[in-house]
């Protein structure tokens, strides 16, 4: 029976413990004051200053700075050799992560690793389980990169899931006076069925063998950053132009506005489009469209000149119209003849089902003459708008 070499603890640890516990508390109280900031311009409803805006980003640049200490002190504990190392001890619990991470990393870098079912990757369909680790942390990672998947409701289970959608646009439930001895008149919603299934998709990463080799470079976030990237682009087009027969996006939403220009939006239509949201939803309710159309609506003014749209450094991509963050994303339609150009609403009425039970495989020699190695990963996902008063849609008229 293989025994694991037992490490004596080291008395720097504890030091290095005190010091990381020292930055965590100046990035917590560097937080505090930033949000002391965003406070005051939300309550106040108003701008930053430029003393204001200027100590914003000393602020965040301390954060930046504190965060890049940590995880340099923290690769700097992992990649450190105990001289005391040598005698025997009972093998100790390793903890998951850091169990599957090396044996993620193992099986990309091509090492043998020591034959324990807890470490050792299991075979898939199309290549070997990403660890249940690795893989959230790829999750996690996109919705960082698309916040249109990170708005979305998100199921992460096998199989087929149906949903019952209740609609109510041809008739509803309704409430009327009534006459004695008269019989009243039943009406009522439809109900229908949406179901989300999964479709097969695959990303490939291409990793150079320099790095393969560098045993000191961190592979598995690179690969895990890579991999969550591309995700993350196919994810954001499928969202909003979804495919054929395949996933669905949000320009498939019911359509509330038709602008009577193929060019141009007024705010007449961006006020109609905003108001086909039931209030209820209205909440947490979203604009979505491409850089170019944001750039036609901030030319556009009311009657006493004063431009619509409102610049808000609060939010993360500055812009509030009406009221409502607007998202800017290259794989929104521009404002073309018969395009839907803008979407708006609660983008959680968008159900998005991901397997989280990833396979992966190691392409070694088809990128030989590039002297890289080919990593994809395989998985199943679905969209549909199973919510469909959540979300609504703006489209160009047909022709000019």
């Amino acid at each position: 029976m293989n025994k694991r070499m037992y490490v004596k603890p080291r008395t720097g640890l504890l030091m290095r413990a005190e010091s990381l516990k020292g930055l965590k508390e100046q990035r917590a109280d560097l937080l505090t004051q930033m949000e002391t900031l965003t406070d005051a311009v939300k309550t106040e409803k108003r701008a930053f200053t430029e003393d204001e805006i200027a100590k914003f980003n000393v602020l965040e640049k301390q954060v930046k700075d504190i965060d890049a200490t940590i995880a340099a002190t923290e690769r700097a504990a992992a990649m450190t050799i105990d001289e005391t190392a040598g005698t025997e001890a009972p093998d100790p619990k390793e903890p998951t992560e850091a169990m599957e991470r090396r044996a993620f990393e193992g099986y990309i870098r091509g090492i043998v690793l020591e034959e324990r079912a807890a470490t050792n990757l299991e075979k898939g369909v199309n290549g070997a389980v990403i660890p249940k680790t690795i893989a959230n942390k790829i999750i996690e990672t996109v919705k960082e990169l698309s916040p249109i998947y990170a708005a979305t409701t998100k199921y992460h289970v096998k199989g087929e899931l149906s949903f019952p959608v209740y609609d109510e646009s041809t008739q509803r439930i309704q409430c009327a006076y009534a006459t004695e001895f008269t019989a009243l008149t039943s009406t009522a919603g439809k109900f229908t069925s949406v179901s989300l299934t999964g479709f097969l998709a695959g990303v490939l990463s291409k990793v150079s063998k320099s790095l393969v080799n560098n045993a000191q470079f961190d592979l598995v976030s690179y690969t895990i950053n890579k991999v969550a990237q591309a995700i993350a682009e196919f994810l954001e087009n499928e969202l909003i132009n979804g495919t054929a027969s395949k996933m669905t996006g949000i320009t498939s939403a019911t359509t509330a506005v038709t602008a009577a220009s193929a060019t141009a939006v007024t705010t007449d239509e961006l006020i109609d489009l905003q108001m086909s949201v039931p209030e209820v939803y209205q909440g947490k309710c979203e604009w979505y469209m491409h850089k170019d159309t944001l750039k036609l609506l901030r030319k556009l003014k009311d009657n006493d000149g004063n431009y619509v749209l409102n610049r808000d450094l609060t939010t993360a991509f500055g812009w509030t119209l009406l009221g409502r963050p607007i998202k800017i994303t290259e794989s929104m339609p521009k404002a073309e003849a018969g395009k839907v150009s803008i979407v708006y609403g609660d983008m959680s009425g968008l159900y998005v089902k991901i397997v989280e039970d990833m396979d992966i495989q190691v392409l070694t020699e088809k990128f030989a003459d590039e002297h890289a190695i080919g990593v994809i990963a395989w998985l199943e996902m679905d969209s549909k708008i199973i919510e469909p008063q959540k979300i609504v849609s703006l489209k160009m008229k047909a022709g000019a």
